[in-house]
């Protein structure tokens, strides 16, 4: 469902993402993991169609992202670490703005918005400006939006953000249950144990390059530490890798 070739991003002579290759299939939860700067919000930009690449290609349901940019996306919900909102609107108001922009039709839009708030138990503060909103609400209105025209992926940056352990749990039973249903997740994120806890397979990156990839399972052996917890893993995987040439 998502297919990465050669991706690579150059910001004036640093290389950020270095030649990154990687498929993932329809209904699994990939999470993708690495230190601070090692290119993950780069490739999470990349993949939703926000930044340009310096080379290669992200390829979303057989559709190239360069070459067909607006069909492309039309498949794809995109969850930044930093959402921008319209405080000015109410959430209901949101839900229309972007259900607008993915062209859901306006028959569908009253069942859909409502079914999507009451999934992040936002209904009671649908007709509430955004600006009224916590950051926990904020974060979980951009969810809502991001699924609202039923996307076959969804990218997410760091979901858990300034979330409460029970919007915690009811986020990683929701991503479990759309990926039952065949949506493919890409999940960039710091917290390990969610990780662990709902993806399917996992990346590691660092210096802008893919080191590993696999199940926990897989990471503990190529870590020669099959009874450590994955943070350690993390660390004996991210130890003394070179900088790119």
């Amino acid at each position: 469902m998502i297919e990465l070739t050669q991706l690579t991003k150059i910001y004036n002579g640093f290389t950020a993402v270095d030649r990154l290759s990687l498929r993932v299939d329809r209904g699994e939860i990939f999470g993708f993991i690495g230190p601070n700067g090692a290119g993950k919000t780069t490739t999470i930009k990349m993949l939703g169609g926000v930044l340009a690449p310096t080379a290669g290609s992200v390829v979303v349901g057989g559709i190239d992202l360069q070459a067909e940019p607006e069909r492309a996306k039309r498949k794809i919900g995109f969850i930044p670490d930093r959402p921008y909102l319209y405080e000015k609107l109410t959430g209901l108001e949101f839900l229309r703005f972007t259900a607008d922009i993915y062209g859901v039709p306006v028959s569908e839009f009253q069942p859909k918005a409502t079914a999507s708030l009451e999934k992040f138990a936002l209904a009671d503060w649908s007709n509430e400006l955004i600006e009224s909103y916590s950051h926990g609400m904020k974060q979980r209105l951009i969810m809502a939006a991001a699924v609202l025209h039923d996307p076959e992926v969804l990218i997410v940056d760091e979901p858990m953000v300034g979330l409460d352990p029970l919007a915690i749990i009811m986020v990683k039973k929701l991503f479990r249950q759309l990926a039952a249903d065949g949506v493919t997740i890409f999940m960039s994120t710091h917290t390990l144990k969610i990780a662990e806890d709902i993806c399917d397979r996992i990346g590691i990156i660092s210096r802008g390059r893919l080191i590993a990839n696999g199940t926990a399972a897989d990471l503990r052996r190529e870590a020669n530490a099959t009874e450590a917890d994955l943070e350690q893993v993390f660390l004996n995987l991210t130890a003394n890798v070179p900088a790119p040439e």
